[in-house]
């Protein structure tokens, strides 16, 4: 099964089982809008406390607040979204499908990239045991031609992007044969800048509204709040403010299931430090950050850092966590060094003094950021891309299963009467009534318990427990684990502290310190 087919079983699955449906579907959906469903949204929402609380109540200097949507339209002025939230969009006049123009050039060496790996692999093959991969990437010239190739590339497209030369990146597009994935031809128009901010209309009446805009990134609402959280909080630098929130983009091309939506939802911290000290810090939070993906269990070798070519506006150093998706290694987390550009820029435009006095040095200055921001919707696909299984059993059946961490799972446990009758119904209502104070339980009676196991497999319940009739005789239960498949019998004054303590956020917290 190749990855796209795989991603294509992963999308079926999410809508089958509740997890993601497309928006507005009986009106045929609205292009790059998706509804979680009732198993998604727990999803989510285990994902959002997992962050929120890492930050939190890990971290004894980082605060939380909430934002609105809507902020004053100067807000963006200061910001740079007004003038410069721009994508390079380019048209094929072939087909009349719009791109990314940077989107197409990043796809093309990811392609290099590809052929690299298919060129060690046969050599692998050829060499065996002996095959050192190193050493074949530094002298094969097969492989130095393609990574030269590539190089090249990637730097005349961070050229072209920091000077705002679109001809230039038009230029790449055609010197390097890219195609059009529909139409198949190089029929390309100018590449031209599109703003990405949505805008609307606020007022009573439609003569005297004013425009706003629905924010691009959820950053600004914390930044126009510095002063508010650091005066009621007592806030000593350094320390962090969290925030969740919706952020909409008017997005070229939205593609890729939820990877990338025109309404998503971020989870960002903005870490305010003394001037100079912000590559220190930097450093130390692209380490957190990586260590608390990691700590999901998904493999290390599926995450890196890939630092950006093009720096944004604001930022003197960036790096994303990129995780390998069915489609490749992509971004889910980006770490900037904002610098004092933010709070510089709204102390300027709104005309009050937004400073930090510290107490140690005796001086007033600008704090300088540094950001962590991770896309809700990403982290998500991510779980579900790691975590979705087919497997073959030792008994001749299949089985399609969702590996998803036990703290994120959005039913942390399924109770299950083996039958209908002799008062087993019964006892497992009991147990789903204790359990459900802590944890989302889910009470199955139809088809055979076989089947029964197979759906929570497939909505990723780490465990089951099953009441038989050997519980009326000695008050135990089956528990049944989603991974293994393993099967052992718990009393049940047991079973509530077994499945909190499997299922808690705990165990991945304490990778985290």
């Amino acid at each position: 099964m190749t990855q796209e087919e795989l991603f294509k079983k992963l999308i079926a699955h999410c809508k089958e089982y509740g997890f993601i449906f497309p928006s507005s579907e009986i009106y045929d959906g609205l292009s790059a809008v998706y509804d979680y469903g009732q198993l998604g949204v727990e999803l989510k929402n285990n994902i959002k406390t997992y962050w929120w609380d890492s930050m939190t109540k890990l971290h004894d200097n980082i605060v939380g607040i909430d934002a609105a949507i809507f902020m004053h339209p100067r807000v963006w002025e200061a910001s740079g979204h007004v003038g410069a939230f721009n994508d390079p969009l380019i048209d094929n006049k072939d087909s009349k499908k719009r791109y990314r123009a940077d989107v197409l050039i990043e796809d093309w060496i990811a392609k290099q990239d590809e052929k690299i790996e298919k060129e060690c692999a046969k050599a692998a093959k050829r060499f065996g045991e002996s095959f050192d991969k190193e050493m074949f990437v530094q002298t094969n010239g097969r492989v130095l031609e393609i990574k030269a190739r590539r190089d090249e590339v990637n730097q005349r497209m961070a050229d072209a992007l920091n000077a705002n030369d679109l001809a230039a990146v038009r230029q790449i597009i055609l010197d390097c044969e890219i195609v059009c994935p529909i139409s198949g031809s190089r029929n390309w128009t100018e590449v031209r800048q599109f703003n990405l901010m949505f805008s609307t209309q606020m007022g009573s009446v439609a003569e005297g509204a004013n425009t706003v805009y629905l924010r691009p990134e959820t950053a600004q609402g914390i930044f126009v709040n510095f002063l508010n959280v650091q005066k009621t909080g007592r806030m000593k630098i350094p320390f962090g403010i969290a925030q969740i929130g919706k952020a909409f983009r008017n997005e070229i091309v939205a593609r890729q299931f939820i990877f990338r939506m025109r309404e998503f939802e971020q989870m960002e911290m903005q870490f305010f430090v003394r001037p100079g000290e912000e590559m220190m810090w930097w450093n130390k939070w692209k380490e957190t950050r990586m260590s608390w993906h990691r700590a999901l269990g998904f493999g290390d070798e599926n995450y890196r850092f890939h630092d950006h070519e093009k720096l944004a506006h604001y930022a003197n150093a960036a790096t994303d966590v990129e995780f390998n998706f069915p489609f490749g290694f992509k971004e889910v987390e980006g770490i900037h060094s904002r610098t004092d550009y933010d709070l510089g820029r709204h102390q300027q435009y709104s005309g009050k003094k937004i400073q930090y006095f510290d107490p140690e040095t005796g001086e007033s200055y600008v704090p300088y950021v540094v950001e962590t921001s991770i896309g809700v919707d990403r982290m998500v696909l991510q779980v579900l891309s790691a975590a979705y299984k087919e497997e073959q059993l030792e008994n001749g059946e299949s089985r399609t299963v969702l590996s998803i961490p036990a703290p994120l799972a959005p039913v942390k446990v399924a109770v299950l009467p083996l039958v209908k009758k002799d008062g087993l119904q019964e006892i497992a209502m009991d147990l789903v009534h204790k359990l459900k104070f802590s944890h989302n339980v889910q009470y199955d009676e139809k088809d055979s318990i076989g089947k029964r196991y197979r759906r929570q497999d497939a909505i990723g319940t780490p465990f089951c427990v099953t009441v038989d009739h050997q519980t009326k005789e000695d008050g135990t239960v089956t528990i049944r684990e989603r991974d293994t498949m393993k099967q052992y019998r718990v009393r049940i004054e047991e079973l509530e502290a077994i499945v909190a303590d499997k299922v808690g956020m705990r165990r991945l917290f304490e990778k985290l310190v």
